[in-house]
């Protein structure tokens, strides 16, 4: 290079800079464009072109840094360099960050939009320069790389300065503009509204009210305003580079509305269907938002018009939407995003508060829909399962919940399960805990059989729901009987078998593989309940001592819906299992035409025997229970000797009833029955209704007024202990008074008479009442389940001895097994949990000992 040539290149160089200065600098100078063109088109010749280039970014960038972004950054340090609690305060203005982040946008994006016509201005000069000269230096790649390369160095400056903050400022103004643009949508009629154009046009139907229009369009209006300056704001933030930053922000706010507004309809009311009302609401709210906002910014492509390469496979269809129409790709995708966001939190909500949504079962039923529908969109069984079982085992398999309330609760969880899912393969794993639990409750089979006759559903205070009650199930049985099971084969025609077939689906994932569909039946209430007992045999056995302590507790003969249960049990369990029961309700039927003959009979004879006295008592007072013993369960017997005239009613009735029915006879079970007594003393009556033992005590107080206790049960025919429990009956009700008597061991009992001497007692009449109550709770008239088993199993106790005195030890399989083979008379027909019920019972009467899982001898 000659030194003119140096010299000259150094003078294009000075004016390039000074003219740049001019352009770029804080005056803005843009005229100086045709001055620039022959000095950049000398260096450009000298092949400086991209020196030229790289130093007029650089400056570009310099003033950009130290003008525009650090002006940009320092709007937003009161609040990036704030405590949390003063950010707080921050957050409660009304206006901000809105008024922040909008003057502070419009500021840089003005500086940006200059510096932008800066690098045109630079662009069309070397364009001209390239158009003048025949061999093109390629000075083309410089003017169009110019542009991208400024655009990416403004990006880079911003990124690079960002303070930590900016993202949650971000976030804060996109969820308060959606709040507000909620807070506008709750205030109309979502349906309407969501059939217009919300943020541009608006076409309303001539039948609506002006009142109804006008206040629509004002919805609207606002609305349009509200979304044209949040589309501003985001068109701002793109031109800056923060196209990512910016649609994680307003996506994020998106779903955190859409989250509050799940539980804000969804809430802790379980009666009413909430999906429903979300679906509405995305598509009156977020969507209409996001399509405004798509339009606005320009990025709303029509599906038909898409790339086919873009299209989702699951949208190769998309339905219209109410006041969009045929929506684009975009906001398809975000209908999807949003519909599955929806369902998954209504999901987790309701899986939350499943326990109290089953407690509430039926009522619950529009939430348990929900769920269903739920967990068809997501398939997020497992959760269910996992988040229930621990649910189950820390609220409801403890300790302090009583048999009746877990059951209730297990038959809530069924019907519920079963509408979630037919198959039965999650109340299968659900269940399985609460059996478990169930099976270690030495009530569970009571109370599972008093669910099955109880109205109340098992409940003692009778406030049972009717969903309780155990013989709705059997009324469906009894309903669904004709109807064929799926599983069965040979009760359909092939056409059927064809029908189901196309209709087959695999089993859940969630299935237990080692149970297959053809051994999962239908989903039966009973059934389940009598697998946690482990036999029917257990359960009608049960039922039959209940049914046999309800039936000698009837003084009305009223057995209509005792029957009906039983015609529902038979369906069930089968009419030989129920056989014995049929003839107890047999007995009631029988007994009630007895009585009525027998008085007839009784009451004729009396009136035509001539010089016949009146009787001390009436007849007609006696209803008798006549029972066949051989098919009850074995009776509670206690002698009992029943006053004199009472003594004779009952011989008169045994001699008229063997007259009759020759040659049967009865043998009367005195301890048994009711009795409805009247007492009347000098200054009250008092009526009560009690059992023989009772009436038999009081009775010998008409004799005389003051009895020992050694004295009357003599009388009465019943042990000392026996007696001074039942007395304390009368004592507590202010009939009889007690005092000592010449023995320690021997109290007086007194009638009383006067009001006054019940009060000075009151306090010790009140503690004997609870005494008594809880001693007679525990009073049977017929031998427990338990009771007879053991009974039935002490014949076999003698083997059991024989064999662990033989082997050594056993465990309880090969203790069963052995008994079967070897037991011929009596026969052994006991079930393994019946077998391991009585070898606890010896266990506890220490006759054997258990260790390690094996039975032995107790040294």
């Amino acid at each position: 290079m000659h030194l003119d040539d140096a010299d000259g290149a150094l003078d294009s160089w000075a004016r390039f800079c000074s003219l740049s200065g001019e352009l770029v600098g804080g005056a803005g100078d843009l005229s100086v464009g045709p001055r620039l063109a022959p000095v950049v088109a000398d260096l450009c010749a000298r092949g400086l072109a991209t020196l030229v280039r790289d130093y007029f970014l650089h400056n570009l960038e310099e003033t950009f840094r130290n003008n525009a972004v650090k002006m940009f950054w320092q709007k937003f340090h009161p609040y990036c360099n704030s405590s949390a609690v003063e950010r707080i305060k921050f957050c409660v203005q009304e206006s901000w960050p809105e008024d922040v982040l909008s003057i502070a946008l419009e500021d840089i994006c003005l500086e940006k939009s200059y510096q932008e016509k800066c690098v045109l201005v630079l662009v069309h000069v070397l364009q001209s320069y390239e158009e003048k000269t025949e061999n093109k230096l390629k000075t083309v790649e410089f003017s169009s790389s110019l542009m991208p390369r400024y655009q990416l160095m403004v990006s880079s400056v911003l990124l690079t300065t960002l303070p930590l903050s900016f993202p949650e400022i971000l976030n804060i103004y996109f969820k308060k503009k959606l709040e507000e643009l909620n807070t506008m949508m709750d205030g109309s009629d979502e349906t309407d509204l969501a059939c217009h154009e919300l943020f541009g046009r608006s076409k309303v139907s001539a039948w609506d009210s002006k009142m109804d229009i006008d206040g629509q369009e004002t919805v609207i209006s606002e609305s349009g305003n509200l979304v044209r300056n949040i589309g501003k704001v985001v068109r701002d933030l793109r031109c800056l580079g923060f196209t990512s930053m910016t649609e994680d922000s307003y996506s994020s706010a998106i779903i955190w509305l859409l989250k509050s507004k799940v539980y804000e309809l969804a809430g802790d009311d379980y009666r009413i269907p909430v999906l429903g009302r979300v679906k509405k609401w995305i598509q009156a709210v977020p969507l209409q938002f996001l399509h405004s906002l798509l339009a606005y910014l320009g990025d709303s492509v029509d599906y038909e018009s898409g790339l086919s390469g873009l299209k989702s496979p699951l949208a190769s269809r998309p339905s219209s939407f109410p006041g969009i129409g045929v929506p684009s790709e975009a906001l398809l995708r975000w209908h999807m995003r949003l519909e599955y966001f929806a369902y998954e939190t209504l999901q987790d909500l309701r899986i939350g508060k499943l326990f109290e949504i089953i407690v509430d079962y039926p009522e619950s039923s529009p939430a348990i829909e929900d769920l269903k529908q739920c967990l068809e969109y997501t398939g997020q069984h497992s959760k269910l399962v996992d988040s229930f079982i621990s649910s189950l085992r820390y609220r409801l398999l403890t300790a302090g919940a009583s048999t009746n309330d877990i059951l209730h609760q297990y038959v809530s969880t069924i019907k519920a399960l079963r509408s979630i899912d037919p198959t039965g393969v999650f109340l299968e794993a659900v269940g399985e805990p609460i059996r478990d639990y169930l099976r270690g409750r030495k009530d569970t089979i009571k109370c599972i059989v008093t669910m099955l006759t109880d109205g109340s559903g098992g409940n003692t205070n009778g406030s049972g729901n009717a969903g309780d009650n155990l013989l709705e199930e059997l009324n469906r049985d009894a309903e669904n009987q004709e109807n064929a099971d799926y599983d069965d084969h040979t009760n359909i025609d092939e056409k059927q078998a064809w029908l189901n077939s196309e209709s087959w689906e695999p089993d859940p994932v969630e299935a237990d593989p080692l149970k297959g569909s053809r051994n999962r039946r239908k989903i039966d209430i009973l059934g389940l309940m009598v697998s946690i007992i482990g036999s029917k045999d257990q359960l009608v056995n049960e039922y039959r001592v209940m049914l046999a302590e309800k039936l000698l507790s009837k003084s009305d003969f009223d057995i209509d819906s005792d029957i009906r249960t039983l015609e529902l049990l038979k369906i069930h369990f089968g009419e030989s299992s129920m056989q014995k029961c049929e003839i107890m309700l047999n007995d009631l039927i029988d007994s009630k035409r007895t009585n009525s003959n027998i008085k007839t009979s009784l009451l004729r004879t009396f009136e035509t025997v001539a010089g016949q006295e009146e009787t001390e008592m009436s007849h007609d007072v006696l209803d008798a229970t006549i029972i066949s013993s051989n098919f009850w369960p074995p009776i509670q017997t206690e002698d009992l000797a029943v006053p004199a005239s009472v003594d004779q009613m009952l011989s008169d009735f045994a001699k008229r009833f063997h007259q009759i029915k020759t040659p049967r006879k009865l043998l009367w079970k005195k301890n048994l029955g009711m009795v409805k007594l009247e007492l009347q003393f000098e200054d009250r009556n008092m009526q009560f209704t009690v059992v023989p033992v009772h009436a038999a005590i009081v009775m010998r107080f008409q004799e005389k007024p003051s009895w020992t206790s050694k004295t009357l049960a003599t009388e009465i025919g019943i042990p000392v202990d026996s007696l001074n429990r039942r007395i304390g009956f009368w004592t507590s009700k202010g009939v009889l008074t007690e005092s000592v008597g010449p023995d320690a061991d021997d109290h007086i009992f007194t009638v009383v008479d006067s009001m006054s001497d019940v009060n000075k007692n009151s306090i010790v009449n009140e503690s004997c009442e609870a005494f008594q109550m809880t001693e007679d709770e525990g009073e049977s008239s017929v031998a427990s389940v338990e009771e007879q088993l053991k009974k039935e199993m002490t014949v076999y106790e003698k083997f059991i001895i024989g064999m662990l005195t033989n082997f050594g030890n056993m465990t309880l399989d090969k203790i069963h097994n052995t008994l079967k083979m070897f037991c011929a008379e009596p026969s052994y027909d006991k079930s393994l949990q019946q077998l391991q019920s009585f070898l606890s019972g010896l266990v506890s009467d220490e006759k054997l000992e258990m260790r390690d899982g094996l039975y032995l001898l107790k040294k």
